[in-house]
């Protein structure tokens, strides 16, 4: 034999570790679901939150090989016991991702087969799965078959893609930027500033907008700002609205703002990655009356749908605005280059490198039907109201009435220092753990936010949280 050959097979020998056979993967896979089923079997008595910090250099990358019983160790102890534990019902902080279980079985057979879904050529069914999923979400709000979609990561590349193409359908660039403007409202999530950023319009003007008592826009402050500006010869071009803020989960008034777009010929942007799935629910649907006339429209699965983090969704109506940003050949891509083929996920997307990410969706919507997500949804708002009258019960406030499942409440106190009462509150809870709660500033006031969106949040769940918010009130009463 040959010195290459030798060469080559002595490589190929030490990278054999990385093609585990039958039964090491069984091995593996032992260990791991026995962990899994652990983790999941204590979830509800496990806390929402700790504050620890990660032992430092525990990570550390060496060429030291550890066995999967020592790794799973390492994985419990440093990486799901320590900050907000995100699977837990008790995650009532910001907006929680979900995780149901039956996502994991779908990412895992993703990973294995290794899917690349980002043309077509390279995965018919993958990428028809995905435009299957788009078609869905178009019927549910509404938008017409001829409009394009993506799958992403999240909802900051969504809201980036809607945005891109708002930019590019009215040609805002060079000079024209500084004149031109955005209107929002100021409880916009912040990933729309920053994807404005990314996208070469830091310097746009932003006109922030009123927002009447329950945090929603008040469409005639957008319409008397728009006549303003286009006498002083600005250029305004895009107007964003929320189906449920971050905040407060406040539904602007979709179908006024939806007039005064189309009236001046503005591009009409929804975010509705934390509420939009609301719509499924009877009870709540008229909120979203007008939904429908947006331009473009951001949901995210990995919220309203309980998925794990990293499912996104955006819905455009021009295609060839979205084409216009991400469409482009290379001459080593051309034999996955077909006319007649449906539309490539990579050609409305930053996203070349495609992950199996529809997997995670479809999977669990063909073993579960839909009548679950929607009583799972529906009981999330119970729960809020719940939430509200047990915490009315023992002495706070509350903010009016929510459109979805945010909320927020505060202790009032007579001595004019509420702010610092509240944070010194949020601060014991921290503590305590048992519930994950946040905070956020409603018109400078310091409050108390709750977000009911996990599925694993139950009935019990409230009820410990106001029985640890109890234990915070004793606490900083007892140390007065």
């Amino acid at each position: 034999m040959n010195q290459l050959k030798q060469q080559i097979l002595d490589l190929q020998s030490k990278s054999q570790p990385l093609e585990p056979n039958e039964a090491q993967r069984n091995a593996y896979l032992n260990k791991v679901n026995a962990y899994a089923n652990s983790f999941l079997n204590s979830i509800e008595t496990t806390k929402a939150f700790c504050g620890e910090k990660e032992t430092p250099h525990v990570f550390k990358i060496t060429n030291k090989t550890k066995p999967i019983e020592d790794i799973l160790e390492l994985y419990a102890n440093e990486v799901a016991a320590k900050g907000i534990n995100a699977a837990s019902g008790g995650h009532l902080g910001y907006i929680p991702g979900g995780g149901i279980y039956t996502s994991s079985i779908a990412d895992y057979l993703a990973d294995v087969t290794n899917e690349y879904v980002g043309m077509h050529f390279s995965c018919p069914g993958g990428v028809a799965i995905e435009y299957e999923l788009l078609n869905w979400m178009k019927s549910l709000f509404s938008f017409p078959e001829s409009a394009i979609g993506n799958l992403t990561s999240g909802g900051s590349i969504a809201n980036l893609i809607a945005l891109t193409a708002a930019r590019d359908k009215h040609g805002i660039k060079n000079a024209v930027i500084e004149k031109s403007v955005i209107y929002m409202s100021p409880q916009v999530h912040h990933c729309i500033q920053k994807a404005l950023r990314i996208i070469g319009l830091e310097d746009v003007q932003i006109r922030y907008l009123e927002l009447d008592a329950n945090s929603r826009i008040v469409a005639s402050d957008l319409e008397e700002k728009i006549k303003a500006d286009k006498k002083h010869g600005l250029n305004p071009f895009v107007v964003i609205a929320s189906a449920g803020t971050t905040d407060t989960g406040a539904i602007d008034p979709l179908k006024d703002i939806g007039n005064i777009a189309k009236a001046n010929n503005l591009w009409y942007h929804i975010d509705g990655a934390y509420g939009g799935f609301f719509i499924l629910i009877d009870k709540v649907k008229h909120r979203f009356n007008g939904i429908e006339m947006a331009d473009s429209l951001v949901i995210d699965p990995h919220k309203g749908l309980f998925l794990p983090y990293g499912l996104g969704a955006v819905l455009v109506k021009d295609k060839e605005a979205v084409y216009h940003s991400n469409h482009y050949r290379a001459n080593y891509m051309q034999d996955a280059i077909d006319d007649a083929m449906p539309v490539n996920p990579a050609d409305v997307s930053p996203e070349l490198t495609k992950h199996f990410r529809s997997l995670r969706m479809w999977l669990p919507l063909q073993l579960h039907g839909i009548e679950p997500f929607v009583a799972c949804l529906e009981e999330k708002l119970l729960l809020t109201q719940y939430f509200r009258e047990e915490l009315i019960k023992i002495g706070f406030k509350v903010g009016p009435d929510p459109d979805l499942s945010v909320s927020y409440f505060w202790y009032p106190t007579i001595d004019g220092n509420e702010n610092a009462f509240n944070e010194k509150l949020l601060k014991e809870l921290h503590n305590d753990g048992e519930i994950f709660l946040s905070s956020t500033l409603i018109n400078g006031k310091f409050v108390i936010r709750m977000a009911i969106l996990s599925f694993r949040t139950k009935l019990d769940t409230i009820d410990k949280a106001i029985s640890m918010i109890q234990r915070g009130l004793s606490k900083l009463n007892q140390s007065v």
